[in-house]
């Protein structure tokens, strides 16, 4: 069941905690997408974990009525874990979630216990997809969601996985919407020149199929990351690959956090 804290001051956050006596995991969203796209890692690892998984801003039922970042969504991501009186946690984050879990890490090292990083980049995203983007996002605010644009958007993060339910979602969504949560993502900064500052230990998973970014990104972000071990590629593996491709991610999740957080 989802619950609301306010962060921030003045900024309230769905989220749900799945609850459990082992250590806190974070779970951390794709874009458009919502805690919902974690079923599959809660049902594979909630007997181990207590799984926290947020909405961030602009996604599920967190609002977000003024123009953020992503260092904006760190910082809540990090008073969500003040309230629910989590000190350290380990923290998996997919895609736009990852992008966020390497700032709550730069932001606060000692809250982040370990990072495992899916389908992402610590990169500035490049301006020719950014321009595609937002060309995407002007059509969609002209015209709505048409079936094209769901259709395209379900092509490049979710592959040939069923994206019914998702589709849905997005239909409810306006251009204006759409404008103000794609901002945070296509403006992103760089952070592979501070990534040296993070030192917990750091797994990153990346799909060989992935349409947003090429496998040479996940290669690029776990050289710059002095403590993560050799990305670990899924053959096949689509962008949101903790959705996707759960059978194949999962193992390497479980195993990872064991031996992170020592887990007995």
């Amino acid at each position: 069941m989802r619950k609301t804290a306010k962060v921030n001051d003045d900024q309230l956050v769905s989220f749900i905690d799945h609850g459990g006596t082992g250590p806190a995991v974070l779970l951390l969203h794709s874009y458009l997408m919502d805690a919902d796209m974690f079923a599959a890692q809660v049902q594979a690892l909630g007997g181990a974990f207590r799984l926290i998984a947020m909405d961030e801003r602009g996604h599920g039922d967190t609002s977000a009525e003024n123009p953020f970042t992503y260092w904006d969504v760190a910082r809540d991501a990090l008073g969500l874990l003040d309230e629910l009186g989590v000190a350290r946690c380990a923290v998996i984050g997919t895609s736009q979630g990852g992008f966020i879990a390497l700032r709550m890490a730069l932001l606060a090292p000692q809250r982040v216990a370990a990072l495992a990083l899916l389908g992402t980049s610590g990169s500035a995203e490049d301006p020719e997809v950014a321009a595609g983007y937002r060309q995407a996002a002007a059509a969609w605010r002209e015209n709505g969601p048409t079936q094209e644009l769901l259709d395209l958007n379900a092509a490049i993060c979710l592959g040939q996985h069923d994206a019914t339910e998702w589709q849905a979602k997005w239909r409810r969504l306006s251009g204006d919407h759409i404008d103000r949560v794609l901002t945070p993502l296509v403006e992103r900064d760089s952070v592979l020149d501070r990534a040296r500052e993070i030192g917990c230990p750091a797994l990153v998973l990346h799909g060989s199929a992935d349409a947003a970014y090429a496998v040479d990104r996940a290669r690029e972000l776990a050289s710059a990351l002095p403590n993560a071990e050799p990305p670990v590629i899924i053959d096949g593996g689509a962008h949101f690959l903790s959705l996707t491709d759960a059978e194949a991610v999962n193992p390497h999740l479980r195993a990872f956090l064991d031996r992170s957080l020592d887990v007995e």
